[in-house]
């Protein structure tokens, strides 16, 4: 059967800061191709919509899937089943992924019979088992897929994650990924889940706060194959255990792989687990994400991060120790006035971490999409992106967007401007020799990608698709299984001190 899977195009922040390979796309295409199929895969990140067309009308698939793993990307996705079905009126068209998984039966609803399968959970069994299916029109024995005429059977986790690692050669333009300065860079994943419980996320609602891995000879097989110079691992969080962070790290120092590093972890783990991250400092690790999310006790107790401020800035202190480069995100709550914004950007000018603002969103599959989402402002998919705020603002809301891109503006000429430039002058040259200049185009967007006015305006689109209209009756103490996508015969690697 021929099989065209699709990521859709870059959201706001990947205009700027980051372009990373569609890596469960990948997988998914790895698991197809293991069953005989013939497979392409177009990443409209580093495509055009004219391109997907192109391959349509070549291509001719039988099955086209598309991975939808951010809330903002669900209109495009929604449009283009549209017209895929134009174009193929014959061809199966479904859609699988992370926030898809939450929210399955509106997009189906959305699409008005143009997606004929939402597939929930994880996509490298999902797939091959709906292509296998569709012969017989058995959609209802395919685990994780709901139709219009409902859900059939629960989704299913993989076997093992050593199973189907990416297929990256189906890609293309993959000078086109970067992170950073790590330009280019690819993807890579150690393990899948998370076993905290933060009230913002919901990647741990997704694998049901399960936590799994690859074995150490699976992860530096996949790791082997990279032939990019920088490598992101994806991890939600990195080397949670020490054990295995050194297995890893052993066996790549055997087999002589260097590559440059890029990761996240938290800083509880930083601590625990230090010696681990001093040996990946020596194998090449340069850069490291830590979400602090809030600077005070009271925020950190309201997104249940499990740590403290004091811990925190211990956590950066080592991390300096180390010789890493290290990024933070803080959430920007709605309610902020222009004296916390001020405060905000004086704390971030006096370290020297790259600090990064993200704005508080409830998402379907989270607790406060539970506890807050009655109070939203807007159901537009398009603004749920943590760039646009969708929860009542203190401050007008223009005047919330000047005071989050003022901060935001200074954070990014601490590390992007001309100063920072003159700084990496040795770096930026040899991208250019190697034609590699995402970097430095990223350093001279950000006025036209971050501008209260196009914030503003973007709330005043009209709106095709809406989220559905969250209840009546908001829930103080939600039962975080029912959360859950999958559940787990039993879970792993519990949270610490839980």
């Amino acid at each position: 059967m021929r099989v065209l899977l699709v990521h859709p195009s870059a959201l706001m922040y990947s205009e700027i800061f980051l372009r990373l390979e569609p890596l469960g796309l990948e997988r998914v295409a790895a698991a197809t191709l293991a069953d005989g199929h013939d497979v392409r895969l177009i990443d409209l990140q580093v495509y055009s919509h004219e391109d997907l067309e192109r391959t349509l009308v070549e291509f001719r698939p039988h099955a086209v899937g598309f991975s939808l793993n951010y809330l903002a990307n669900v209109p495009e996705v929604v449009n283009l089943a549209k017209r895929i079905k134009v174009i193929l009126p014959g061809c199966t068209v479904f859609v699988g992924g992370h926030s898809v998984s939450f929210v399955a039966e509106q997009v189906l609803g959305h699409a008005d019979g143009a997606i004929d399968v939402v597939l929930k959970g994880e996509g490298e069994v999902g797939a091959p088992a709906l292509l296998a299916a569709l012969p017989d029109r058995a959609m209802s024995e395919v685990p994780g897929a709901v139709t219009l005429d409902g859900p059939g059977r629960p989704p299913s986790m993989l076997h093992s994650l050593d199973e189907h690692l990416p297929a990256r050669h189906l890609g293309g333009r993959r000078r086109k990924y970067f992170i950073g300065v790590m330009d280019p860079a690819a993807s890579i994943e150690f393990t899948r889940g998370c076993p905290w419980d933060c009230s913002f996320c919901s990647a741990w609602t997704f694998y049901g706060r399960s936590y799994r891995r690859l074995s150490a000879e699976a992860a530096v097989e996949d790791m082997s194959r990279i032939k990019e110079p920088g490598v992101f691992i994806v991890d939600d969080v990195a080397f949670i255990k020490a054990e295995e962070g050194d297995e890893i790290a052993r066996q790549l120092e055997r087999r002589r792989i260097r590559k440059s590093y890029y990761l996240e972890t938290r800083c509880d783990v930083l601590l625990r687990n230090e010696e681990v991250f001093r040996r990946w400092k020596r194998l090449g690790l340069e850069y490291m994400f830590l979400g602090l999310e809030a600077l005070d006790e009271e925020g950190l107790k309201q997104f249940r991060k499990r740590t403290t401020p004091q811990l925190n800035n211990k956590a950066l202190e080592v991390a300096r120790s180390i010789g890493l480069m290290v990024a933070i995100n803080i959430i920007a709550d709605p309610d902020w006035d222009e004296a916390r914004f001020a405060f905000v950007r004086e704390w971030a000018m006096s370290v020297p971490e790259i600090v990064n603002i993200t704005v508080q969103t409830p998402y379907p599959g989270t607790e406060t999409w539970l506890t807050e989402s009655r109070r939203l402002t807007t159901l537009d998919y398009r603004l749920f992106d943590v760039q646009h705020a969708v929860l009542p603002t203190r401050l007008p809301l223009h005047r919330f967007y000047e005071e989050l891109v003022k901060t935001q503006a200074v954070l990014a000429r601490k590390h992007l401007g001309v100063a920072a430039l003159a700084e990496t002058t040795g770096l930026v040259a040899r991208q250019l020799l190697r034609g590699q200049t995402n970097f430095v185009k990223m350093i001279w967007k950000f006025n036209k990608v971050y501008n209260a006015d196009r914030q503003f305006a973007e709330h005043q689109r009209e709106t095709e698709y809406m989220l559905p209209p969250p209840a009546d009756t908001p829930v103080v103490a939600p039962d975080r299984k029912e959360l859950f996508v999958h559940v787990p015969a039993r879970r792993r690697a519990l949270c610490p001190g839980r």
